[in-house]
C-alpha cells in the first residue's frame, strides 16, 4: 500500500535536464519520488522536496547491472505507479575515431540498462495490473546519425522497443509511452563533445517543455509524443526521405566544426 495513498514515480537521469524536469512534473502532481543518476543530486533533491514530495535519491551507474540492481532494491519497497526511464548518454564525432569504451557506455546506458530496469519494474506492474511507463527515445532514432552513429542507433532501438512493449502489454493495465524529443536545452551536447557542431550550437527546445509534454502524454496513456512543431516536421520527413539523404543531412548538422559554417 502506498504511503498515505500517495503515488510513487521513479525517474532516471534525474540530476538535470529532461529527467529533472520530469521529476518536477511528478512532484507537482503529488507523486513521491525515487530519483536516480550517475552523479550527486543534492540540489535536485532539495528542489523536489521543497515541492512537497518525499524524495529518495540513488546514485548509481545505470550502465551496469549492479547499478540497476541497486536502484531496483531501493524501489522494491513500494509499488511503482510510474517509471520514467530517461537515463541516457550521447556521443559525438566519427564512429571510428571514438573510444570503444565510450561507445559501449552509450549502448549500456541507453539500451541495456534501460531494458533491464524496465524488465524488472514492468513485471511488477503487470502482476498488479496497473502502471505507467515513459521511455525517453528520440527523433534521432528515426534517422541515420552521421557523427552520432551509436547514439542514434541506440535511440532507434528504444523507439522500436517502446512500441513493441506497449503492444505486448495491451489490456494488462500497464501503458508505455515513448517520448521523442529533438535537440533540447540540456548539458547533452557538452557531455557528448558536440558544442562545435551546428546542432550543438543551435536553438533548442527548453527541457521543461519537453518534460511536460512527455509527462502529460504518459498520464493519458498515449503511445508517443514528438515534442515541438519543428521536430514533428523532421519526424514526418524522416518517414518519406531516403535514409541516404537523411544521413547526409545529419552530417551537415553534427559533423565537428559545423557550428562555424553557414
Amino acid at each position: 500500500m502506498n504511503n498515505g495513498g500517495r503515488l510513487l514515480a521513479v525517474v532516471t537521469g534525474a540530476s538535470s535536464g529532461i529527467g529533472f524536469e520530469l521529476a518536477k512534473c511528478a512532484a507537482e502532481r503529488g507523486y513521491d519520488l525515487i530519483v536516480a543518476a550517475d552523479k550527486p543530486m543534492k540540489d535536485s533533491v532539495a528542489t523536489l522536496t521543497a515541492m512537497g514530495a518525499q524524495v529518495d535519491a540513488v546514485e548509481a551507474d545505470l550502465a551496469t547491472e549492479d547499478g540497476v540492481n541497486a536502484l531496483y532494491s531501493a524501489i522494491a519497497r513500494r509499488p511503482v505507479d510510474a517509471l520514467l526511464a530517461n537515463a541516457g548518454h550521447g556521443l559525438g564525432h566519427a564512429f571510428l575515431d571514438q573510444d570503444w569504451q565510450d561507445i559501449r557506455h552509450v549502448i549500456d546506458t541507453n539500451v541495456t540498462g534501460t531494458l533491464l530496469l524496465v524488465h524488472k519494474v514492468a513485471r511488477d506492474m503487470r502482476a498488479r495490473g496497473q502502471g505507467q511507463i515513459l521511455i525517453t527515445g528520440s527523433i534521432a532514432g528515426l534517422m541515420p546519425g552521421t557523427y552520432q552513429a551509436a547514439y542514434n542507433g541506440s535511440k532507434a532501438f528504444l523507439d522500436s522497443f517502446a512500441f513493441a512493449l506497449r503492444a505486448e502489454l495491451k489490456d494488462t493495465g500497464v501503458t508505455v509511452t515513448c517520448l521523442m524529443p529533438g535537440a533540447t536545452e540540456t548539458d547533452f551536447f557538452e557531455r557528448a563533445d558536440m558544442l562545435d557542431t551546428k546542432v550543438g550550437a543551435g536553438k533548442k527546445q527548453p527541457a521543461s517543455e519537453v518534460a511536460r509534454s512527455g509527462f502529460e502524454a504518459m498520464l493519458k496513456g498515449e503511445a508517443e509524443v514528438v515534442t515541438g512543431w519543428n521536430n514533428k516536421l523532421k519526424a514526418a520527413i524522416s518517414r518519406i526521405v531516403p535514409s541516404s539523404m537523411m544521413a547526409e543531412q545529419h552530417r551537415k548538422e553534427a559533423a565537428p566544426g559545423t557550428a562555424h559554417k553557414s
